[in-house]
């Protein structure tokens, strides 16, 4: 970052030695007319634990199936700091091996994992998405995870990978896990490339977990079980302790929706790229949605309904 620009908004990164652990800190600064505005977004590194049996996923076995695929497109799907770079990196953890060649195209590259070749995208010397991607694939790799697909250069790159033996991991800005294949042909993408492509998409959201020490059962309002579809029952809040800073809440958990590319959704996507009719096809076909597993996660005394109804609540509105 250059100290002396303040009329521009700027990004950089800051890593700094605290108690013994290093901690990597995203800076971006935009000017407002009273100066400027800082915010930091903090990566302890220490507390990263990478490996899909720590992120309690409930669909973890079915989401292994399709890690094990020579070939496709796994999306994962979410908005900005909903966990979605953590979820690809311990997937990759979960397939690397010395016998794998991984390689990934990042935006910037967060975790630096042993024996895997990673790429940083660089604006300034012209390396995006699509011309890091279009290199990657001289490399003969077995597996490439891609950042984010923000274009329609690099989804088309992305899924003629998948077409030519490679497996594809990236992520998508979208609601929930049908809206990933809506957006993707609305960027221009045939639904014929995706019905042959795409092997699962994956929506997951972060909730905050009640803390431990304080939690205590209460009789939810008739608007509260409204809002979670569900009967009389006991659910949990945290009054506010020393050991949560009087919050209430002590760490995150997510919350997932993974849909398979089923017969049937894309016989749909063919038909038309229609997110509500996917959707209706996926839960009858088994799929648990996010405010559904959100509900079982409140029920269990892990999160609180408020939690669920706030990470969920756009999706009411789409629905």
């Amino acid at each position: 970052m250059d100290i002396a620009e303040r009329r521009l908004p700027q990004d950089g990164r800051i890593k700094l030695l605290m108690a013994g652990r290093q901690v990597d800190f995203r800076v971006s600064t935009v000017p407002v007319v009273h100066g400027e505005r800082l915010v930091l977004r903090i990566l302890d590194k220490s507390n990263i634990f990478l490996g899909l049996d720590k992120l309690g996923m409930e669909n973890i076995d079915i989401f292994r199936k399709y890690l094990q695929q020579n070939q496709g497109i796994i999306l994962v799907t979410g908005p900005t700091g909903s966990g979605k770079t953590t979820t690809l990196y311990s997937a990759i953890a979960e397939i690397h091996s010395q016998a794998v060649n991984v390689m990934t195209i990042e935006d910037p590259v967060e975790y630096k994992l042993q024996g895997i070749a990673q790429i940083g995208v660089n604006p300034k010397i012209s390396l995006s998405f699509v011309k890091g991607l279009r290199h990657i694939l001289r490399q003969d790799p077995d597996v490439i995870m891609v950042g984010e697909i923000r274009d329609k250069e690099t989804a088309e790159t992305g899924i003629q990978a998948s077409l030519t033996g490679h497996l594809v991991l990236s992520t998508l800005h979208t609601n929930d896990a049908p809206s990933a294949l809506t957006r993707l042909v609305d960027m221009g993408i045939e639904p014929y490339l995706l019905s042959s492509s795409v092997l699962a998409v994956l929506a997951q959201r972060l909730v905050r977990k009640i803390c431990d020490q304080c939690k205590v059962g209460y009789t939810p309002d008739a608007q509260e079980l409204k809002n979670l579809g569900i009967t009389t029952q006991m659910l949990y809040r945290g009054k506010g302790c020393k050991a949560c800073y009087g919050s209430g809440y002590r760490g995150r958990c997510g919350i997932y929706e993974l849909m398979p590319m089923s017969q049937s959704i894309k016989m749909q996507l063919l038909k038309s790229a229609d997110s509500n009719i996917m959707q209706k096809i996926a839960v009858e076909e088994g799929m648990r949605t996010l405010r559904v597993q959100g509900t079982t996660l409140a029920l269990a005394g892990i999160t609180t309904s408020t939690e669920v109804v706030r990470v969920t609540r756009q999706l009411e509105l789409y629905s």
